[in-house]
């Protein structure tokens, strides 16, 4: 199992993922298409060289989505029961067609939960951030953490 039970995620530890991916322009189409989120400042090329950033922008969902992806084959794969929540979404600079994205994630704190004996509520605070290490995203998430088997 490549995710972490919740006994083994420490509030204070770090994690650099491994995986990059450079988002494309077709990523962006896409996941806009599918999500019905037809902003031009997403869509059309003229329209979006007039605005502040001088061309299309990566949506801001994907980025999110992007990122919280990123962390689930070294925190979550198969250790999860789901996420609870977001707590805090930022998005301090744009994300571009052709930008890699790398991720570091905080364990910011744990607990037991009051519903599952078998499980704990984790906070995880997930940073993107593209090839000139400038932060594209910022999450705090809250999820539902399966405890070791022998220890539920």
């Amino acid at each position: 199992m490549a995710g972490k039970y919740y006994e083994e995620l420490i509030p204070g530890t770090a994690v650099e993922h491994s995986i990059r991916r450079t988002v494309s322009e077709y990523d962006n189409t896409l996941f806009s298409a599918i999500t019905h989120n037809l902003a031009p400042l997403h869509l059309d090329e003229e329209y979006s060289k007039t605005t502040m950033y001088g061309g299309r922008i990566i949506n801001s969902m994907f980025t999110l989505a992007l990122v919280c992806g990123v962390t689930v084959g070294e925190l979550t794969q198969g250790t999860t029961m789901g996420n609870l929540g977001f707590q805090e979404v930022k998005f301090p600079k744009p994300l571009f067609p052709g930008d890699t994205v790398h991720v570091r994630t905080e364990i910011l704190d744990k607990r037991e939960s009051n519903k599952h004996p078998q499980a704990g509520v984790v906070t995880f605070k997930h940073v993107g951030l593209n090839q000139k290490d400038e932060i594209v995203c910022e999450c705090t998430r809250v999820g539902m953490m399966l405890k070791r088997p022998e220890a539920a």
